[in-house]
């Protein structure tokens, strides 16, 4: 099968590594001196430098040559989710089927992947990639389980015959709608769960902040149409306790850092990759308002990231918070 990866980020690059070794796969980079650099030296120096480009993966800046290498087989767009909706737009009517990997709501709409792909191009097939998974992790072939989601029941097919083997087992699943809230929201989630390692609260605060944080999660979910068992799968519960603990989590650096109280703008600076629970927070909160849907860590998350709350003020508001019944 014919692959091509739009976005030679650290995510696109390494799953395009991986599948590389299976298939004939095509790396798009949007900048034309990335991709002369990446095809001269085999590597992405930026977002994934230790890992060597294999020999057979190419690696262009022609769009169309990404598109026309596709034909009869699939496309993974690995763009932030600001580049989503663009991306869409320049395929053609006659593209194969259409995989993202992006999480987060859309600046502005606050549209969710899908509602992305509806606006667009309504016509065509596309789905979600998404679960726990470190970028590193996957390149380097260690053991990854993700779930492709899609109502197109054929497109998750094609994803497992692309994408599945011995390192990287696919999972499929006819809910989106729950894939893409569990993928956007856990990063808004991981962000205070970095600010609870970062004030050292210890692990109960941790689990507490997890566990609750799943309940927030899976009530938005919901009521966005989506099925609460998704939310004890791979894309909910897992990808969450994966962003939430794991050191490689950007979205966990930046709470830890806030907490540290280093601003956020020095923060985003030197992160040098797209934290995207920092732009996520304010689009949660207008889908949960607009159904409303209470979400108190997160909305304490978005207090700090504008600047209204200090993190020992956050800790108090969740903590002076009334007692209740857990379900």
């Amino acid at each position: 099968m014919n692959l091509s990866v739009l976005g030679a980020g650290a995510w696109g690059t390494a799953l395009a590594i991986n599948a590389s070794a299976r298939h004939a796969t095509f790396l798009w980079a949007r900048d034309d001196a990335q991709a002369q650099h990446m095809r001269s030296t085999r590597r992405n120096a930026r977002y994934l430098s230790d890992m060597a480009l294999p020999d057979s993966l190419q690696v262009s800046s022609d769009f169309d040559a990404a598109v026309a290498h596709a034909r009869g087989g699939l496309i993974v767009i690995a763009t932030p989710m600001a580049g989503l909706g663009e991306t869409l737009r320049r395929l053609p009517a006659d593209a194969p089927g259409v995989l993202w990997l992006c999480k987060g709501f859309q600046e502005g709409t606050g549209w969710l992947g899908h509602e992305v792909a509806r606006a667009v191009c309504p016509n065509a097939r596309v789905g979600v990639l998404s679960g726990p998974s470190f970028a590193i992790e996957v390149a380097r072939g260690q053991p990854t389980a993700l779930v492709a989601a899609s109502t197109d029941a054929t497109l998750c097919d094609e994803a497992v015959a692309a994408l599945h083997s011995d390192n990287l087992r696919i999972y499929t699943s006819s809910d989106p709608i729950g894939v893409e809230v569990g993928g956007a929201v856990k990063n808004v989630l991981a962000i205070a769960t970095g600010v609870a390692d970062g004030m050292q609260l210890g692990l109960n605060a941790r689990a507490a902040l997890i566990t609750r944080g799943l309940a927030e999660m899976t009530r938005l979910g919901v009521a966005l149409g989506a099925r609460a068992e998704t939310f004890m799968g791979l894309s909910g519960l897992g990808d969450l306790v994966l962003t939430a603990t794991g050191d490689l989590s950007r979205n966990r650096k930046v709470g830890v850092l806030l907490a540290q109280g280093v601003p956020l703008a020095q923060i985003l600076r030197e992160l040098g990759h797209v934290a995207e629970g920092v732009y996520s927070a304010a689009m949660v909160l207008r889908r949960a308002h607009s159904r409303g849907v209470e979400m108190p860590i997160s909305v304490a998350v978005a207090g700090l990231l504008e600047g209204r709350f200090t993190p020992p003020q956050v800790l108090e508001q969740l903590m002076g918070r009334e007692a209740r019944a857990e379900h």
